[in-house]
């Protein structure tokens, strides 16, 4: 990633933060939509969950600029999603709900140019971490 990738992720998920439990809510809504065979593997309050998720983006977000900062928990985060049955072909699903779900909260901010920074943090950090849970091949 560029460090004007890493701005415009940064500067766009700050226009997320103040409706983040709606776009966690509209963020899973679409991930059991496009993969409802996920569904069963999230047993807990979704309200939970979905500040965790918020949580989490935001530390990774945060940490773009020094990404050997976050590596170590999302290589953490993938070993730990192992055990819940996620499967290297999820990350995709999972990414694909994320663009769809900042397209939709950032509108017109969603510009060409946020959707390929985002597209890039995202192929990177999934790379990385299914790498780390399934090893180099599954990551390819």
């Amino acid at each position: 990633m560029t460090p004007d990738q890493v701005a415009l992720v940064q500067d766009s998920f700050r226009k997320v933060v103040p409706i983040a439990d709606q776009a966690a809510a509209i963020f899973y809504d679409r991930l059991f939509e496009i993969a409802p065979q996920v569904r069963p593997m999230f047993k807990d309050d979704m309200a939970v969950q979905r500040k965790a998720l918020m949580g989490t983006l935001a530390v990774v977000v945060n940490g773009l600029s020094d990404l050997p900062s976050v590596l170590p928990a999302a290589s953490a985060l993938a070993r730990k999603h192992v055990g819940y049955g996620v499967e290297a072909a999820h990350y995709s699903l999972v990414g694909a709900a994320l663009l769809w779900t900042l397209e939709k909260g950032l509108g017109e901010a969603w510009t060409s140019d946020v959707a390929a920074a985002w597209t890039s943090a995202y192929g990177m950090l999934s790379g990385y971490m299914i790498n780390e849970a399934y090893g180099q091949q599954a990551a390819e």
